[in-house]
């Protein structure tokens, strides 16, 4: 398999307030292509930084990141831009929906960003929204649906522009049992028919029982890393 993701003596200091926070402290790690893996561990161990640290939406203080071989810590704003749009999918506990687009328009905005054709868009959204279970939903908007339905709306528009891997920030964290189970569900088959590598940051335990590789931080270092 190859890598996707190789990190190497990662650190991220925040120095805004009084006492600095060291984030992430001299992290290494990497991950493969179509791996379904967690990181996990208490409030403020790095978690939500080293997601956004991968996904270009922060600057670490030093260290590096590659991402397919090439280091993304020395991009522009406008290269990072480019590098989510076409290469990261993400999904957020807050599910970050367009509230006046319905669930088909959420899933197509990203691939109309990238130019695709309309009718290219629109089978690519049907087929997601489809195998995400919302065949019925495809044109009601966010403030019509459930947290869970929502969810499977953002997991839907992270997959639309094929991205080599998703970020998913503690996306079961406002859904009930029932909801957190479909949801996983439909990633994990997703994963494996797609191939798209998932990364969660969680404190689910629902999560960690999906998942084939947990990650534990703690103060911004690897604890541990095994493979299930």
């Amino acid at each position: 398999m190859s890598k996707v993701i190789e990190i190497n003596k990662l650190n991220k200091i925040y120095t805004e307030t009084a006492v600095p926070v060291h984030a992430v402290n001299d992290l290494s790690l990497s991950f493969e292509q179509g791996e379904f893996a967690a990181i996990v561990g208490p409030s403020g161990c790095g978690k939500t930084t080293l997601l956004n640290l991968i996904g270009g939406l922060d600057k670490p203080t030093d260290g590096k990141i590659w991402i397919d071989g090439t280091d993304i810590t020395t991009f522009s704003i406008g290269q990072l831009t480019d590098l989510r749009l076409w290469n990261i999918g993400f999904v957020f506990q807050a599910y970050n929906l367009i509230p006046v687009l319905t669930a088909r328009e959420n899933v197509e905005f990203i691939m109309e960003l990238q130019h695709k054709s309309k009718a290219e868009r629109r089978a690519r959204a049907e087929e997601l929204l489809v195998a995400v279970g919302l065949a019925d939903r495809m044109d009601v908007r966010p403030s019509r649906m459930s947290g869970g339905q929502q969810q499977r709306v953002a997991v839907a528009r992270a997959l639309a522009s094929k991205p080599k891997f998703i970020l998913a920030d503690e996306p079961t964290a406002n859904l009930d049992s029932s909801s957190t189970e479909t949801l996983l569900n439909i990633m994990e088959e997703l994963n494996g028919k797609e191939g798209t590598t998932f990364i969660f940051s969680t404190h689910d335990s629902r999560v960690m029982k999906k998942a084939r590789r947990i990650i534990t931080l703690e103060d911004g270092k690897v604890l541990t890393d095994n493979i299930i």
